[in-house]
């Protein structure tokens, strides 16, 4: 049985109370989002850490928050993908506005939307690959900014509401491609709600894109309507030339084996073995980089 030492608890509890301070929310509010009884974070605020949550309520913050259990901690790097969803996010968040990012797997776009949720103020994350039917996303982006699961219709009220209290949130919708229909029509409803008070920023790949432009073309309601929310526009990095492709993704695979390689000189062999292209086209990226990492090291 996996035993969670003293340490890595405390490590958890350090994090989780660093980010409190990038939510303007109460505290009772802060702790749902965390699935915590807000008597037990009055406790745990203080310090106490004993008996206070399970092993896996433990390990679920911790993951959230990338505490890790071993060793080996991913550096952030701040790519060009990085900065250019960077810039989207404060843009959308500083005027309240809505965008759409859409580009290829394996880029980092998740990570930068994780990170950025938890170092920018009142920016929340949701993974709606996690939640793709409209109530399931509802009641997780409910409890993702803090308030109380109830009635659909209420949960929906409650959170324009409270998205419109707080200073200027932005909530990042990832994976949007993945919601469905009718849970699509709702984010146009939410941002209709909180206009001119929230930023929205989805995140997707070619099925978002395809999945909007489908619909806009065959006229189906909403599309049209979503889309203009939105900024009317798909934002991405990835040139379309294939010598240009092959050169972003060595330049972006490089920059993050620069800084996560303990050993330095092996940085153009680890990248040369992940920069592969498959039959399809398609070239190999951050999330083939760390395993590569592995394998070089453990050759040597």
């Amino acid at each position: 049985m996996l035993q969670i030492t003293k340490e890595y608890k405390e490590k958890v509890l350090s994090k989780l109370l660093e980010i409190r301070k990038n939510f303007d929310g109460s505290d009772s509010a802060f702790a749902k989002q965390w699935g915590i009884n807000n008597s037990v974070y009055s406790r745990l605020k203080n310090n106490e850490i004993d008996g206070l949550l399970r092993d896996n309520q433990w390990l679920n913050i911790g993951r959230e928050l990338e505490v890790s259990l071993k060793d080996r901690v991913w550096k952030m790097v701040k790519t060009e993908v990085f900065e250019v969803i960077e810039q989207d996010i404060v843009f959308c968040q500083e005027y309240a506005k809505g965008m759409i990012f859409v580009d290829e797997c394996g880029i980092g776009k998740t990570y930068a939307a994780k990170y950025l949720s938890r170092t920018l103020k009142n920016c929340f994350y949701v993974d709606a690959s996690q939640a793709k039917t409209k109530q399931a996303f509802v009641r997780l982006l409910a409890r993702t900014i803090g308030l109380e699961s109830g009635k659909y219709l209420e949960m929906k009220a409650n959170i324009k509401h409270y998205l419109k209290m707080l200073p200027n949130p932005i909530v990042i919708v990832d994976e949007a491609g993945d919601l469905e229909y009718n849970a699509l029509l709702d984010l146009k409803e939410f941002w209709n709600g909180t206009e001119n008070a929230c930023g929205w920023y989805m995140i997707g790949a070619d099925g978002l894109k395809e999945k909007i432009n489908r619909g806009i073309s065959s006229k189906k309601v909403g599309f049209r309507e979503l889309f203009s929310r939105y900024s009317e526009n798909f934002s991405s990095v990835v040139p379309n030339g294939n010598q240009e492709r092959l050169q972003f993704y060595k330049n972006l695979v490089t920059a993050v084996a620069s800084v996560n390689l303990t050993d330095k000189s092996m940085k153009n062999q680890v990248v040369n073995r992940c920069i592969t292209i498959d039959a399809n086209g398609n070239i190999g990226g951050l999330r083939r980089l760390e395993a590569v990492m592995i394998l070089t090291q453990k050759e040597v």
